[in-house]
Parts: structure tokens; C-alpha cells; sequence
């Protein structure tokens, strides 16, 4: 059985989201696809056995194969499955310990951040959720931050599945566990202090955002980009971090 399983989803239309990620999933960044990138930083950490991407329908998974290297798999979902659904299938067909989600629109996920999480969840007794947190309150998760993960007990994906019956609550992978301290165990981590700010956006919503990691991947080079690093790199580029900052309120606002 793998202990932690890494997991990306790429989500096509059809599968009931607003917008499809797969012409996200094929493009270049670094020389490679978004979603080769992405997994290839996923398979750097040491905790991980094994990395998998989650979409839905035969004709999407063989796009996604076809950009993928051998090492890695793609999980095809039911088309009409929501997205706790389609986790819980993957779950059931890979039967790994623990899951390790990450965002495909997070090029700069940091492996080392993914082998503190999993070390740290797996030093407790019991633990459902492990998650990052800001100083602001909530999940890390939903400040744009693009190095972060999370890490979910598959028996609490199988349990979310049983128990969440809103549409609502279930159009997120993992959001029902972490907002349901009732039925689960969490625990969340602090951003490392660097991390936790306002100014700061690496995850790729908008054209702006791909700007502005093309800068960052141009002045680093694809083998330096810890996130230790890209703070200290905008530290010294005050215009960049107040586009991020003024992006993170617009978003904030839609």
C-alpha cells in the first residue's frame, strides 16, 4: 500500500467546473507542460511514493498521458463527478495511507514544504487534516501563495464523501475537512514568517500572475526556486510585490 499518495487535478469543463484547466495543464513553463512541471516539483519531495493527476474522461486522460512522463499515472474520474467524488475514486483505486493535494496552478510548490507537512502529520497520534495557516487566520491556501500543500487521512476523504451532501461543500477537494473541526482532526502549520504576507502571489490565476513567474523562473533559473529564495528575490523588487498585493485584493473582490 503507498503510504502518501501526491495528487493534481485537471479539471475539464464537462466535469462541472466554470472553466476547463486543461489548456492551463499543456502550457509551457520552463520548457515543459504546466502540469510535467508541476508533478516533476511533487516527485522531488522525499515523502511522496508515489504522484498521480486526477481529471475526468478517457479523451482528457490520454492528452494528459501524452505530456506526462511513464513514471507518473492519470487517474480518469467519472465525467459527472464533484470534486470530493472524484477524490474519494482516486482514493479507492490507488489505496495510499495519506493524500498529498497540490494546485496545478502552483509552479513554485516547494518540495521541502511537502516533506515538513507530511513528517509533521505523521509525528502526531491522529490526524485527519494537515494544512498551512497565516497569522491572518484560516488556511494558507487561500492566500494565492503557490508553495503550499495539503495533506488529508484517505479514511478522512472516504468519510467526507459519506458525510457532505451540499453541492456547495462539495465542489472543493479538500475545504468540507478543514471547515469541519466537528468531525475531523486538524492541525495546521504556520507559513514560515517570510511567507505570510500580503504582497506575495505565485500561484497562476490570471495572465498577469504567469508575468511575473516568468521573471522569477528568468532570474533564479528552474534549479533555484525554493521559496526561501523567490522572498528574497521580491524583497528587491518593491513594483512586482505591489502588483501581487493590488492582484490579492482584486481577487479578494470577484
Amino acid at each position: 500500500m503507498l503510504r502518501n499518495l501526491g495528487i493534481v487535478e485537471v479539471i475539464p469543463r464537462s466535469a462541472g467546473s466554470a472553466h476547463s484547466q486543461e489548456t492551463v495543464a499543456i502550457r509551457r513553463f520552463a520548457g515543459q507542460s504546466l502540469v510535467e512541471w508541476v508533478t516533476r516539483r511533487m516527485t522531488d519531495a522525499l515523502l511522496l511514493d508515489h504522484v498521480a493527476v486526477v481529471t475526468a474522461g478517457a479523451v482528457q486522460a490520454q492528452r494528459l498521458s501524452d505530456w506526462l512522463p511513464a513514471d507518473l499515472s492519470v487517474f480518469v474520474a467519472d465525467p459527472d463527478a464533484d470534486a470530493i467524488s472524484r477524490l474519494s475514486a482516486a482514493v479507492r483505486h490507488y489505496q495510499p495511507a495519506a493524500i498529498v493535494r497540490v494546485d496545478l496552478e502552483n509552479p513554485f510548490v516547494d518540495p521541502a514544504m511537502i516533506d515538513r507537512l507530511v513528517s509533521r502529520a505523521e509525528s502526531y497520534g491522529f490526524c485527519d487534516y494537515m494544512g498551512y495557516c497565516s497569522t491572518r487566520g484560516g488556511s494558507a491556501l487561500l492566500a494565492q501563495l503557490g508553495v503550499l500543500a495539503e495533506w488529508c487521512r484517505a479514511d478522512a476523504v472516504l468519510l467526507a464523501d459519506e458525510k457532505a451532501t451540499d453541492p456547495v461543500e462539495r465542489r472543493h477537494l479538500t475545504r468540507f475537512i478543514y471547515s469541519r473541526p466537528d468531525i475531523f482532526q486538524l492541525r495546521l502549520l504556520p507559513v514560515p514568517k517570510p511567507l505570510d504576507r500580503h504582497d506575495l502571489r505565485l500561484s497562476l490565476e490570471v495572465e498577469e500572475d504567469w508575468d511575473h513567474a516568468q521573471l522569477i523562473l528568468d532570474a533564479l533559473g528552474p534549479e533555484n526556486l525554493d521559496w526561501q529564495r523567490i522572498t528574497n528575490l521580491l524583497d528587491e523588487q518593491p513594483a512586482i510585490r505591489e502588483r501581487m498585493a493590488a492582484l490579492n485584493r482584486e481577487m479578494q473582490e470577484i
